[in-house]
C-alpha cells in the first residue's frame, strides 16, 4: 500500500514501459477539461447577454408607454383647442352636418324599378 501510494506520488506511473497509455488518457482528460471550460465561458457570455438584452427590452418597453401616454394627451381635445387658440383658430359653434352623396348609377336603377 505504501509503495503504491508513494509511486503514485513520485509519478513512476509515466516513466514504465506502459507510461504510453497513461500518457494519452492524461492528455484526453486534459482535452475535456480544456472542452468544459471553454464551454462554461461561452455559457456565462450567453447569459450576460441575456441579461442586457432583458434589461433593453424593459427600457425599450417603459420609453414606449411613455411615448403612448404622450400622444394620448397630445390627441386630446383640450389640448388642439389649446394650442389653436394661440394661433387665433376657434372651435366651431355650429355642429358638422353629414354630407351624402348619390351616385348616377343608384338613381337610374331606382327609377327603372318605379316606372
Amino acid at each position: 500500500m505504501k509503495s503504491g501510494v508513494f509511486g503514485i506520488l513520485k509519478a513512476r506511473f509515466l516513466l514504465n514501459d506502459d507510461a504510453v497509455k497513461n500518457w494519452r488518457f492524461i492528455v484526453f482528460i486534459i482535452l475535456l477539461a480544456i472542452l468544459m471550460i471553454a464551454n462554461t465561458q461561452r455559457y456565462e457570455q450567453k447569459v450576460f447577454e441575456i441579461a442586457k438584452l432583458n434589461n433593453e427590452v424593459k427600457e425599450l418597453r417603459s420609453e414606449f408607454v411613455d411615448r403612448r401616454s404622450e400622444l394620448m394627451k397630445l390627441k386630446m381635445e383640450s389640448t388642439i383647442s389649446n394650442k389653436m387658440l394661440e394661433k387665433q383658430i376657434f372651435p366651431s359653434t355650429v355642429p358638422p352636418v353629414k354630407i351624402e352623396v348619390e351616385k348616377e348609377e343608384e338613381k337610374s336603377f331606382f327609377k327603372r324599378i318605379w316606372q
